[in-house]
């Protein structure tokens, strides 16, 4: 099945998202995904929805704890009926510190309440189709009351399909077990997903009589890519820091160890801790980009990403991670994408 190139987006003030999603739709990119910080991700996503046609939509990811599943459900619902079906709703847990102190919600353990927040947004989908009487009650969430008048009622497509963002076992079990699709964190190797966690997506697809073919593997990929040796230089030092940064948080640990970088996790936080970003940056070798990132020029790039994705799941989406940049510099560099779609597209 040919691999399909989405983009990744931060949410955007909301007059400049529509131009954003009519270029990416342009390009021929897949998906359009907004990541959620400091605006959200389901409002751009609304906004994309409405100055596009064709382009899917989705959230890679937003945070789930701080709203309710039914808030949650009610969006996703609007989106895909809006889209005609093009919307997924992609959820993660945050970290700690930001549920609880950003948000003042609730966080542990995030696990099995994520798990248990999924279910319920299905649930409530189900409901909302009159397939049965809401009555989800769970260890965390309660839905038992649905009056048709507060019922948004049947869509004329299929519920949206349900993402979570996953790295450790627990998680990547639970996402094979439960969901429609997994978001891979942007720092990973191909070896890493083949040898850990896509067994173990894989495994929990089995526990509840699923195969890999009901997962989609949406992969963010860190890319170097341009036309010169300065330009690839550049785009290199610049996914150092990303590398750096992501490579200092302790959940990203085994994802270094597991390609012999021990130790490295640990140095980076001691860095970080100090304030000394040089020595944070510098950590990050030729060696350790090469496995976490992409180097490539505009031509060679959708082969590159084909070699590397190919064959790694059934149903595999490659996610750039630095469209956006592009974008932003100059919107006409969104073209420079299409091609690298249509190689990865026909490599795969």
């Amino acid at each position: 099945m040919p691999i399909p190139l989405d983009m990744m987006a931060s949410p955007l003030p909301l007059r400049q998202v529509g131009d954003l999603a009519r270029r990416a739709e342009s390009a021929g990119f897949g998906t359009l995904w907004f990541t959620e910080g400091g605006r959200t991700a389901s409002l751009s996503s609304a906004t994309a929805a409405l100055a596009t046609e064709r382009l899917g939509l989705g959230t890679a990811i937003a945070v789930a704890f701080p709203r309710s599943p039914m808030l949650t459900a009610q969006m996703a619902w609007e989106l895909a009926e809006a889209t005609g079906g093009r919307y997924v709703v992609g959820l993660g847990t945050q970290v700690k510190a930001h549920v609880e102190r950003r948000y003042s919600s609730d966080y542990a353990p995030p696990g099995p309440r994520l798990r248990e927040y999924v279910r319920a947004v299905k649930a409530i989908f189900r409901a909302f189709r009159g397939e049965e009487k809401l009555a989800f009650e769970g260890d965390h969430y309660s839905f038992t009351l649905l009056p048709r008048m507060w019922s948004p009622g049947p869509i004329d497509v299929d519920d949206p399909p349900v993402y979570v963002s996953a790295v450790l076992p627990w998680m990547s079990r639970m996402a094979g077990a439960e969901c429609d699709g997994v978001h891979i964190h942007p720092m990973h190797s191909p070896g890493w997903l083949a040898d850990v966690q896509l067994p173990l997506v894989a495994e929990g697809a089995a526990s509840t009589g699923r195969s890999m073919d009901d997962v989609t593997v949406v992969c963010p990929v860190i890319a170097a890519v341009g036309d010169t040796d300065e330009e690839l230089a550049a785009g290199r030092e610049a996914n150092r820091a990303t590398i750096a940064f992501y490579g200092s948080t302790p959940n990203y640990a085994p994802v270094l160890e597991h390609h012999g970088f021990d130790g490295l996790q640990g140095e980076l936080n001691a860095c970080q801790r100090s304030g000394d970003m040089a020595a944070m940056v510098s950590l990050v070798t030729d060696d350790v980009l090469d496995h976490y990132t992409v180097t490539a020029t505009w031509s060679d790039l959708g082969g590159v990403l084909a070699e590397r994705y190919r064959g790694l799941a059934p149903r595999t989406r490659v996610m750039t991670y630095t469209a956006l940049d592009h974008w932003r510099r100059d919107p006409d560099l969104l073209d420079r994408w299409t091609d690298v779609g249509r190689h990865l597209a026909d490599a795969t």
